[in-house]
């Protein structure tokens, strides 16, 4: 078991780190990318169609999110017997998946609409009002899920690191308590 306890800590940089990258990414195409994709349907869909064509979001964020859901898993599993992270680590974890859950049921039928059907299929007014819905609930759940997340995910990796620190210096001034050595 003190292996896997020394691996909580590497596992849970790992995750905060992903968790970051995730984050800034949520930001980026919140701030820079959305405004123009949505500026005005369907001409600003159709445009970023033509400048997505090679990849896009829907070629990022999946996997980056799976690998998010396994790190966090992991980190889980590894702190489950530390309680100052783990519900913290459990918080940033259950972010991840409602964000998931609601990008698959709410968000991905509507870039379908959006980026797949499009104009060919949809009026011009029913695209409009499906980027509008698209925007205003991508502010409400992705961005408060992620920074959620990112937050606790930083807060774990503190408690953790804070927990490894008394420990260790526990251990220096009583050589043998805590390994059951005296």
């Amino acid at each position: 078991m003190p292996t896997l306890r020394r691996l909580a800590l590497p596992v849970l940089i790992a995750y905060l780190w992903v968790t970051m990258t995730l984050f800034g990414a949520i930001v980026l195409e919140t701030f820079m990318l959305y405004p123009n994709i949505f500026a005005d349907p369907p001409a600003s869909l159709e445009l970023t169609m033509e400048f997505l064509a090679v990849t896009g979001p829907s070629d990022f964020f999946p996997p980056l999110g799976f690998t998010v859901w396994v790190l966090g898993a992991a980190t889980l599993v590894l702190t489950w017997r530390l309680p100052t992270a783990r519900w913290w680590v459990l918080l940033s974890l259950a972010m991840f998946v409602l964000e998931g859950v609601v990008s698959m049921l709410y968000f991905w039928p509507r870039n379908d609409i959006m980026f797949i059907e499009g104009s060919a299929v949809h009026s011009a007014e029913y695209l409009r009002q499906v980027a509008s819905e698209f925007t205003t609930w991508h502010a409400r759940s992705r961005m408060v899920f992620n920074t959620i997340a990112a937050v606790a995910a930083f807060i774990a990796c503190l408690r953790l690191h804070r927990h490894n620190l008394v420990t260790a210096s526990a251990a220096e001034r009583s050589p043998g308590v805590l390994t059951g050595e005296q």
